[in-house]
């Protein structure tokens, strides 16, 4: 279980085949989820199914590089998971990469909790969720003719 989340190209009725039409998808990318809850989705945070324009992807598009270009990664120790130790939930710590300064990062695209949403710390797995969803956005862009169809947004957890 977990946050999944997908874009879909669908017809101008907004009809699509889950199976055959997906443009995206993603994993417990918490941060990208909610800028669709913020600047899709009115704020409401369901398993509905919503219209992304062109401005849309192409205004995400732009944000997601913008924090990338902001962001210097050095070694630390990032959260891979958890485990039931002593009758509770200790992390599971490994070596890896972390954000140095975060504030963009936080400003514009910040993680957010929730039940199977995924990690909230801003490391080499936020960045990654970063680059993906330049490509997944430049795929949509080079691929949807927003004239004739469209590009719908669905997640659930």
């Amino acid at each position: 279980m977990g946050l999944d989340m997908y874009l879909y190209k669908a017809d101008k009725h907004g009809n699509y085949n889950w199976n055959a039409d997906e443009n995206g998808h993603w994993r417990k990318a918490n941060h990208i989820h909610d800028w669709f809850v913020k600047n899709v989705k009115g704020g409401v945070d369901d398993w509905g199914d919503y219209v992304v324009t062109r401005e849309h992807v192409e205004n995400l598009r732009d944000t997601c590089i913008t924090v990338l270009d902001s962001i210097e990664l050095v070694d630390g120790e990032v959260k891979n998971g958890e485990r039931l130790m002593s009758g509770g939930w200790e992390p599971i710590m490994q070596d890896g990469k972390i954000v140095k300064d975060s504030s963009v990062a936080e400003r514009l695209l910040p993680t957010k909790s929730g039940f199977f949403f995924g990690g909230t710390d801003y490391d080499e797995y936020y960045i990654e969720d970063l680059k993906d969803t330049v490509k997944i956005l430049e795929r949509a862009l080079n691929e949807i003719d927003f004239k004739h169809e469209r590009l719908i947004y669905s997640s659930s957890w």
